[in-house]
């Protein structure tokens, strides 16, 4: 790579920075974001897909401490990966665990499945718990990105570990912004979010 290729990615990577998040003018609102309504297409889908799993308790989901923020982070991956990057003026309503946690409890629970919190454990002898791996949206060019989360899933019964797995699904944004990664990740977890009841349904169920 020459050094005035290298300099115009340089330049080109501070632009959709810019762009992205430090640009803003002072005092601009800051916009908030969640998952929005469930899409009627996931609902009817898992339907009676998670009628078979009974009662089960889902613990709050968990994830690294880089994300126990509502702000709302991006990686230019063309530029440089390892580095995360937060919008000025849009944020989450909430920690995407938190936001995580009810999208999935909504899901399994229209799949047929009774869900129980943690205080219900007498209720239960089987314990979902989910772990964020990945969730972000990540830019291979200045006008294309994905909504990616990866999630680890652990199942136990009786106390001891039944079985897991990693489920990891990417969306494309809409647009170049934190409202088109806002609408993909929320596609992404609605994805991961059937591929988690179908896992579930297809377990030895509990005697």
């Amino acid at each position: 790579m020459t050094m005035t290729t290298t300099i115009r990615s340089a330049l080109l990577a501070a632009a959709m920075a810019a762009a992205l998040g430090a640009c803003a003018s002072k005092g601009q609102p800051t916009a908030q974001y969640d998952f929005g309504p469930l899409p009627a297409a996931s609902a009817n889908a898992t339907a009676t897909a998670g009628a078979g799993i009974g009662a089960i308790i889902v613990a709050d989901v968990t994830g690294p401490a880089a994300l126990d923020t509502e702000r709302m982070h991006y990686r230019l991956l063309y530029a440089d990966a390892r580095q995360s990057r937060p919008y000025a003026y849009n944020q989450w309503v909430s920690t995407p665990a938190q936001l995580v946690t009810q999208r999935m409890k909504a899901h399994i629970g229209l799949a047929g499945a009774k869900v129980l919190s943690t205080t219900d454990a007498a209720a239960s002898a089987t314990v979902l718990r989910m772990e964020l791996v990945d969730f972000a949206q990540n830019f291979d060019a200045a006008t294309s990105s994905q909504g990616v989360l990866s999630l680890r899933a652990s199942v136990f019964r009786d106390h001891r570990l039944l079985d897991q797995k990693t489920f990891t699904r990417s969306a494309p944004a809409g647009s170049a912004d934190a409202a088109g990664g806002a609408r993909a990740l929320a596609e992404a977890t609605d994805a991961v979010a059937a591929e988690l009841i179908a896992w579930l349904a297809a377990l030895p169920p509990s005697k």
